[in-house]
């Protein structure tokens, strides 16, 4: 165990709240002390619920540790049943309680309830919160098709359509609820009906009906795989493989779906085509989308998402992938499977200090994450996108958004490249920064004012105090918002005197030679004009363009940089 400020899995209990709150008629009695009820706000302040998880804490105090906590846990299990009336019940203790070493799987049992009750075992100081969902799941479908045979579906399927499964959608899930709407509407175009979605709003009494389906869906393998494992094993139901987050993905899942369905892929793949069409394909052969080609991308996030996320950034969108990490470790083997197909190492680990400078050190022209990828990228003044949980509560909007299928591959053109555009403002801001009609004293062009201008309510002295008397470069560690991203503008240029300097595509400088000691770097200064120069330079290479000049200015023994020092290292390193 570590302490941590930040963490991306809370510990197991908080899993199989995912479970219960996603699920209806099942309630969760928790044996927790009094400060281990904190979980609540996870759902009703982030996931912005209407209200409370289907939790029952037994609270109990310090005082309470030199009595009986056993009678205190089946007391709470009394009430919550006679409260609530669920189907059934699971119950378990919080990291704290745990180390009494109460078993509430016991004492549940002992009260002889006419419902099924689930005891759970999660241990807190190994495991973390996508292990107690899978888990939990898992020990509801275990114990609620306990009994039940395998039957005959083949000759059960003439005359019906074929039914599947969808298994893994979880409350707090990363566009979850949007996911199985998309997925729902492709099966529904391709003639495959669902038997049950779970946990996702389903009843206990629903888990019951599982194995009726013909085969299962695994939307999300880190929530999902154990049960779609047991069900396989247990009543001969095959699973899906792909994940359909992007185009190609898609189109493989909707061919997986035809095959195990015992339909005409092609024929499926043209009426999932005609019902949920993709418009990524023509925003990625339009013209803006040629400045993406050869982005440095760093992706860190859940194994399902993150390992989606490098597959479409570098097979759809041209990016290079430059990182690629998560913090779950039950999808350590695929992710360094795939990493090492990019020719890099998978960073699996829960340090998120160990991800910034992973971050840091990859440079990239953009990050692909967590909530916390974006606080990092913030820091370090580098573009980022969530697409993965753990998320805050701008990550469940209101608008539909899903991540898979056809739509949700628009959604991500949406998410990850018009950011990238709309950045082109801050670059032409800053083109024109000094222009005679645009820089700030000036008053508005199209009344025709250029000169200085006092509003109404304002002395000149007080408006002086409030206009910069030169432009003030952006700061070299740019900080944008969760939203913004930088874009490299083709050809881009900027205005020395009245010779015009023009940059390769993507405004790439090369990069400098190490050569340079640090002591020597350290020691150099940047002058006034220097300085200014520098920042007409296009904000997406100022920081390599600052790099560079300091390395040639220490190669040459030049301790202030000067505006010719600026330009005589342009054309050092264009050679």
């Amino acid at each position: 165990m570590k302490l941590s400020v930040w963490t991306y899995e809370g510990p197991p209990h908080v899993g199989a709240m995912r479970i219960a709150t996603a699920m209806q008629g099942l309630h969760y009695i928790l044996h927790a002390p009094q400060g281990d009820t904190y979980a609540d706000l996870l759902f009703t302040m982030i996931e912005r619920r209407d209200r409370r998880p289907p939790v029952t804490y037994t609270t109990f105090q310090a005082r309470d540790l030199g009595k009986d906590t056993a009678e205190l846990f089946q007391a709470a299990a009394r009430d919550a049943v006679a409260r609530f009336a669920p189907e059934a019940i699971i119950v378990g203790s919080s990291c704290t309680a745990e180390l009494i070493q109460d078993d509430p799987g016991g004492l549940a049992e002992a009260l002889q309830l006419d419902i099924p009750v689930v005891p759970l075992e999660l241990p807190s100081y190994q495991k973390k919160e996508n292990w107690g969902a899978a888990e939990t799941f898992y020990q509801l479908v275990r114990r609620l098709t306990q009994g039940l045979v395998p039957k005959d579906r083949t000759a059960e399927r003439a005359g019906r359509p074929p039914s599947c499964n969808l298994l893994g959608a979880t409350a707090l899930g990363f566009r979850h609820r949007d996911d199985l709407q998309e997925v729902r509407r492709l099966l529904d175009a391709i003639g495959i009906s669902v038997n049950v979605v779970a946990p996702w709003q389903a009843r206990p009494s629903d888990l019951r009906r599982l194995p009726e389906a013909d085969f299962n869906v695994v939307l999300y393998p880190e929530i999902a795989a154990p049960v779609a494992s047991f069900l396989k094993r247990s009543f001969q139901q095959p699973f899906t493989q792909v994940v359909p987050i992007g185009v190609k993905a898609t189109e493989a899942f909707v061919r997986e779906l035809a095959e195990l369905a015992g339909l005409d892929a092609d024929d499926a793949l043209a009426k999932a085509y005609a019902a949920c069409a993709s418009r990524m394909a023509w925003y990625s052969s339009s013209v803006d989308a040629t400045y993406l080609t050869g982005k440095r991308v760093f992706v860190f996030g859940d194994g399902t998402h993150a390992l989606a996320a490098a597959r479409v950034a570098t097979e759809e969108f041209g990016f290079e992938l430059v990182g690629l990490g998560s913090y779950s470790r039950e999808s350590a083997r695929e992710l360094r499977e795939a990493a090492q197909g990019y020719g890099l190492q998978a960073l699996v680990s829960e340090d998120y200090l160990e991800v910034e400078q992973a971050i840091s050190q990859a440079q990239p022209d953009l990050v692909l994450g967590t909530q916390m990828e974006r606080h990092i990228a913030k820091r370090l003044g580098i573009p980022c996108a969530v697409i993965s949980a753990p998320v805050h509560v701008q990550d469940f909007p209101a608008r539909y958004s899903p991540q898979m299928g056809f739509e949700g591959a628009n959604v991500l053109f949406d998410t990850w490249v018009h950011p990238l555009m709309m950045g082109l403002e801050e670059h032409l801001l800053g083109m024109f920064r000094e222009d005679f009609e645009f820089h700030e004293g000036a008053g508005a062009s199209h009344l025709g004012g250029h000169g200085s201008q006092v509003g109404l309510g304002e002395t000149a002295s007080s408006r002086e105090e409030f206009t910069r008397s030169e432009p003030v470069s952006p700061a070299p560690h740019m900080h944008t918002d969760s939203d913004s991203i930088e874009l490299p503008l083709s050809g881009s240029a900027f205005v020395r005197g009245q010779e015009r300097v023009n940059f390769s595509r993507e405004g790439s400088l090369p990069e400098a030679s190490n050569t340079s000691s640090a002591s020597d770097i350290a020691q150099i200064h940047w002058t006034p004009d220097a300085e200014k120069e520098l920042g007409k330079i296009p904000f997406f290479v100022r920081k390599k363009a600052r790099k560079n000049t300091e390395a040639f200015a220490a190669l040459q023994g030049i301790s202030a940089i000067t505006k010719d020092t600026l330009y005589e290292a342009k054309a050092h390193y264009g050679r």
